[in-house]
């Protein structure tokens, strides 16, 4: 089994984004954790750890994908990696909606998802 990818743009897009998915999480931590004025805790503290654990999926997949023996099973993976960006980028959008100082740096996010989609599917057509 390989452990280098042989697409590296992709690979390296997704070590770009589990940095700054940690970076953004660790920033708007501080402002989700106080709790509301009635007592409870922010929702959206929870989809900071979501991007974290989804963004740190992301180069493990595509490794397991392109070291996949059968197309099928190659498919099946790359077909997982889409649905966990899409729920990347699901969950900055509700990032978006809270009240934190770091919505920012949750829209650059966005942009570096969209980037890494498309070379997402250029990838999957050489699969």
């Amino acid at each position: 089994m390989r452990s280098q990818p042989r697409n590296k743009r992709l690979y390296k897009k997704a070590l770009e984004i589990f940095t700054l998915s940690r970076h953004i999480s660790n920033y708007m931590i501080h402002d989700l954790a106080t709790l509301q004025n009635s007592g409870n805790e922010n929702p959206h503290i929870y989809f900071t750890g979501d991007i974290i654990r989804q963004s740190d999926a992301l180069a493990p997949k595509i490794i397991k994908a392109e070291n996949q023996i059968f197309q099928d099973d190659r498919i099946k993976q790359a077909t997982s990696l889409i649905h966990i960006t899409n729920l990347l980028y699901k969950n900055c959008e509700r990032l978006e909606q809270s009240e934190s100082n770091g919505k920012e740096f949750i829209i650059l996010l966005r942009k570096e998802l969209r980037k890494f989609k498309r070379l997402q599917r250029s990838w999957m057509m050489s699969l």
